[in-house]
This record gives structure tokens, sequence and C-alpha cells, in this order.
């Protein structure tokens, strides 16, 4: 690798597993979703305080928002490599054996609670504008694990960010001969045959015929890799950002649900593409998915736009900051 390629590139060792001893071991991935998950109900239930969501609510909609991201994150993740599961379908529920879809997990949680809670009294809305900020800053934080695995690993690249191989074994479908640096997995259904090296990365067609297989021509090379979770965790502390001051003023109800959905829709809409990943028609499962979710952002921002009657408006996020004993202990005005 020359030095100008070398400064225009970022990589380290990956880690598969955090091992304690000889029989003790937990993955980064796995961690950081769990750590992610638990600052963000954390925070949600700071902001709740100030909107009405009482703490058994609070507590109800966590619950539920765990069962629902582990059973959607899953199920969509199944469907969508389903011919993967096809041969042995009961390993479809190996969670463990890794495999989940994010939106997936948005989804399944959204779905869950969308019945949850109604036995509080609460609106859709009411509940959604109080956990973005917060699901924005776990997803952040979940992609920590994600560049310590090595996961999510796109297309070759030379630009600024192309993420190099320095040793470490990269998850399924990788193959790794660690000691000597190298890397290949097949991609897109066995279309393509990508190999990742310390000094670059190589993108070829793989044409199979019968049990022999030959390497094709060279569709793309580069000093490295995107890792497009490490641009999707930068959107998301930046969405987080974002967020964190939208909410600090009144907003229309929905406002802040419209602008967590539009904005992380589309990075997930581009970010795919930098990706092999299996396609459907033109776009990716998740591109898909994400194509689905700003139409609809659209045309409920539409009819936000056009509707006579502004419907609730959110309190500010400064009250979050009040304890809620404090809130009660304020005296009742009278006359």
């Amino acid at each position: 690798m020359s030095a100008a390629a070398f400064l225009a590139s970022v990589g380290w060792p990956v880690i598969d597993r955090f091992r304690i001893g000889s029989t003790f071991a937990i993955s980064p991935h796995g961690l950081f979703i769990a750590i992610g998950f638990m600052i963000g109900a954390w925070l949600f239930g700071r902001i709740a305080a100030g909107r009405g969501i009482d703490d058994r609510a609070v507590n109800s909609i966590v619950l539920w928002s765990l069962i629902g991201a582990i059973v959607g994150a899953r199920f969509f993740y199944v469907v969508a490599h389903w011919s993967e599961f096809a041969p042995k379908p009961i390993e479809s529920i190996y969670i463990w054996k890794g495999g989940i879809s994010l939106l997936g997990g948005i989804a399944g949680a959204t779905i869950a609670n969308t019945i949850n809670i109604r036995r509080f009294g609460l609106r859709f809305f009411q509940v959604a504008d109080a956990l973005v900020a917060p699901l924005a800053l776990g997803i952040a934080i979940g992609r920590i694990g994600d560049l310590i695995i090595g996961d999510h690993l796109g297309k070759p690249t030379s630009w600024l960010l192309a993420w190099t191989y320095h040793g470490g074994t990269l998850a399924p479908p990788w193959s790794c001969q660690v000691g000597a640096l190298r890397c290949t997995a097949d991609l897109q259904n066995g279309a393509y045959r990508q190999t990742i090296t310390d000094t670059g990365a190589t993108l070829q067609h793989l044409v199979v015929n019968g049990t022999n297989e030959k390497l094709g021509a060279v569709v793309e090379q580069g000093v490295g890799v995107h890792q497009t979770a490490m641009y999707d965790m930068v959107l998301a502390w930046i969405l987080f950002a974002i967020l964190w001051w939208f909410i600090k003023q009144p907003r229309r109800e929905g406002v802040a649900t419209l602008l967590f959905a539009g904005y992380y829709g589309c990075c997930r809409l581009l970010e795919d593409f930098l990706r092999i990943d299996k396609r459907f028609g033109p776009l990716t499962g998740s591109q898909w998915t994400a194509l689905g979710v700003v139409i609809i952002v659209v045309i409920v921002a539409v009819i936000f736009a056009i509707t006579k009657r502004p419907g609730p408006t959110t309190p500010p996020r400064r009250r979050i900051r009040r304890s809620r004993e404090a809130q009660e202990a304020e005296p009742t005005p009278t006359g």
C-alpha cells in the first residue's frame, strides 16, 4: 500500500468476541446493542416524565419494545434471506448465531407498542415523539459494536474513510486467513466474490459452472472498503443532536417522529447502495423498507400541512430536567 493510500484510509484489528478466561465470551455486537438499548430506555423515561407518560406506561413500553425488537429484527432478516434458511427452517430461530435487521427491530417494536399503548390511553405520536431521540442515541451506541467486529462492510473504495483490514476474524459470510491477513466472501447469492487484505480490496464476478468456480472480471478495487456501519453511526449521532435540539421547543405532535423517520429512512436508502447484499429487483430489503417509510413520511407530512386543525403540541424538552417529585410538590395556583 502506498503512503498516500495509507493516509487515505482507516482500519483496526477486528474482535469477534470479548473473552474472559477460556470458557466465557461475549459478542461486542450484542453487548453494545444492549448498552444502547438501556441508555435509550433511561433517556426515554426522562423525556416521558414531561409528556404525560407515567412510570407504569414507560416500563411497559420499554418491555414491549425489547420483545418486539428481538422478534422483528430476526423475522425481517429471515424473510430477506430465506434462501439461506430454506434447507433448515429450524435455524431461523437460532438468533444467537447472528443475523438481525435494525429496521426490522424498529418495525417490531413499533407494532408491539401500537397495540400496547392503548391500555394506557396514550396517543401514538405522543409516545413516538418521546422515543425518537433515545432511539437515535441507541442506534449510534449500538453501531460501536458493529465497528469492533467489522460488520456491514461494503464495496471497495479508495476514498478518505476507506476501511482496511488489520487482522482478526470477520463474521460470516467472511472466511479469514488471519495469519495471511486475507478474508474472502461470496456475496449477493454467489454472484460476486470480494477479497480484503491488508493492502487492498477487490470485488470480482464469480462464475459457477457445476462444481467449478471461476473468478471473472474485476468489478471494483480500492485500498479498502466502505464501512457502512461507521457511516450509519456518524449519521445517527448527527440525528440525535438534531432531535435533541428540535425537541427543546414545543412542536406539533408527530413532527419529531417524521423528522426521525425521514432522515434515517433516507440514510439507509443511500447507505445500502455502497453494500453488496441480496437484492429484490434494484434494491435490498432494507432499501425497500426505507423507501416505504420515506413515502409514508411524505404523505403524512402533506396531511399535516393541509390539516386545518393543528392537533396536540408536545411540551418543550426543558421539562425533562425536573424530577416528577418536584413537579408534584409545586403549589397549585388558587384564585
